[in-house]
């Protein structure tokens, strides 16, 4: 399993563009390629995804632990091609001072050598002294090459490799100027995820000129190729229950775009039927649906046209008020709500929760989460415990009391102090997202949900049927 994981010594030092450019090269060059993103965010997977054009996986050993995560990716890599880890922030960092959740321990977890990313911005020498302490704190792990970031010209570049390669002993492989551009706009959230960008092949012209003869390509293939066998299996999936037959919806467009692969995978595995549906163009709810699943996304950037595609709103209003199950998330939420407020101007939405929700210029809730479930619910039994992440800039303006929670927030913010999952009739919303391989009641829950409504459809048809 060739593979590599890119680091930074910090959040912004260029790894998700160095990462992206790596994928872009390694396919042009012919090979096939798969991407991990370290962490639970959805927006730098869907750009690896584009980068990789295979959907990219998250590792995150807070949420799933180490033996899932391994498992993870012994199930999605590529045995003949090239496996490329994106982590987070920087290489050490983590839940706790000992970064027991950090990209490097990811490394050490897959057994799996490093490229270091290092924005060189107004140092030379000094990043030979920062490439040394990442090694003398962790020895144990495998740095193997330096690509420099915001390099100022040919004698910069001298001066950093001379210094970084005699004192570390580790080849710089390769040296990238300073962009005129970040050809990646960035807004609250980090970046634009690519289903709102227009020039995506701009883009990609753009990061493979930085790339092009300044990242060697063989010193990256030798490093990926330099990493030993990995012991492990694909982790043994969850039983769920049979759902050939179900039709089960989700929301995507460019308003909802945060769905982790293995959420949808799961529901197909069980034989569900899923029907994508937009919440921008579609003018209501397909009809035969057994259960909604609603993710996360920027319905507040979309606020108007969502507001403005009354049809769909009253539809999903009509079929959660009949008893649709729909599982909802941070921005499905939103949608659920009864007004949204997006630069002072109010937009209505489905008005399925008698609440408002503002957006504000600074996250409301970031992080991860633990849940614990304590009041009946459409979805999980009570007790279950449930760790998730949650990253928002909306929070829910009204009063708490208009409405039940089914979760008592142990760890996180939530819809209120101390709780998440509003929850009316078999609608439940919460701003936790959850991931069905650390989750695997979810998945079951929804399945378990759809099974009732059709159980219940039929018995409406089977009493029509009767009274004609």
């Amino acid at each position: 399993m060739p593979r590599l994981l890119v680091a930074g010594l910090c959040g912004g030092s260029g790894k998700t563009l160095v990462t992206l450019g790596l994928l872009l090269m390694l396919r042009r060059a012919g090979f096939e390629v798969r991407a991990f993103k370290k962490g639970p965010d959805y927006i730098d997977p869907a750009w690896l995804a584009w980068a990789s054009a295979h959907p990219a996986r998250n590792l995150d050993a807070f949420l799933m632990g180490d033996e899932s995560v391994r498992a993870s990716f012994v199930r999605h890599k590529t045995l003949d091609g090239i496996n490329v880890i994106e982590g987070n922030r920087g290489l050490f960092d983590g839940l706790d001072a000992e970064g027991t959740t950090s990209s490097a321990k990811l490394a050490e977890v897959l057994d799996t050598p490093i490229v270091l990313v290092l924005d060189a911005t107004k140092m030379t020498r000094t990043a030979a002294a920062l490439v040394l302490g990442c090694q003398k704190l962790a020895p144990h792990i495998s740095i193997q090459g330096v690509v420099l970031n915001q390099v100022n010209g040919q004698r910069h570049e001298r001066v950093l490799r001379e210094a970084i390669e005699s004192v570390c002993s580790i080849p710089v492989i390769g040296a990238l100027p300073r962009l005129a551009t970040n050809p990646l706009p960035e807004r609250h959230l980090g970046l634009v995820p690519p289903d709102e960008h227009q020039t995506m092949g701009s883009v990609e012209r753009n990061l493979l000129a930085w790339m092009e003869g300044r990242v060697n390509l063989e010193a990256v293939l030798a490093i990926a190729r330099s990493a030993p066998s990995l012991a492990g299996q694909a982790d043994e999936r969850a039983s769920l229950p049979d759902a050939h037959g179900l039709r089960i919806g989700y929301l995507r467009d460019s308003a909802f775009t945060f769905y982790y692969p293995e959420n949808l995978e799961e529901l197909e595995r069980a034989g569900a039927e899923l029907v994508s549906i937009s919440a921008l163009h579609s003018t209501a709810l397909p009809a035969g649906l057994h259960a909604l699943y609603i993710g996360g996304g920027f319905p507040e950037t979309h606020a108007k046209a969502l507001s403005a595609n009354a049809s769909f709103l009253e539809s999903l209003r009509k079929a959660c008020a009949v008893g649709l199950p729909v599982y909802a998330e941070c921005g499905g939420l939103m949608l659920l709500a009864r007004g949204l407020v997006w630069h002072g101007v109010r937009y209505p939405m489905a008005n399925v929760f008698p609440v408002d929700v503002e957006a504000f210029a600074t996250p409301q809730g970031h992080g991860y989460s633990e849940l614990l479930v304590d009041a009946a619910n459409p979805f999980f039994p009570q007790g279950v415990a449930l760790r998730g992440h949650e990253f928002h800039y909306s929070r829910i303006v009204s009063d708490p009391e208009a409405v039940t929670c089914a979760c008592a927030v142990v760890r996180g913010t939530g819809c209120f102090p101390g709780r998440d999952g509003i929850v009316s009739q078999n609608v439940m919303a919460a701003y936790t997202h959850l991931h069905a391989t650390a989750t695997p009641q979810w998945a079951s829950g929804i399945l378990a949900a759809a099974h009732r409504s059709a159980l219940h459809a039929k018995s409406q048809e089977e009493l029509q049927s009767v009274s004609s």
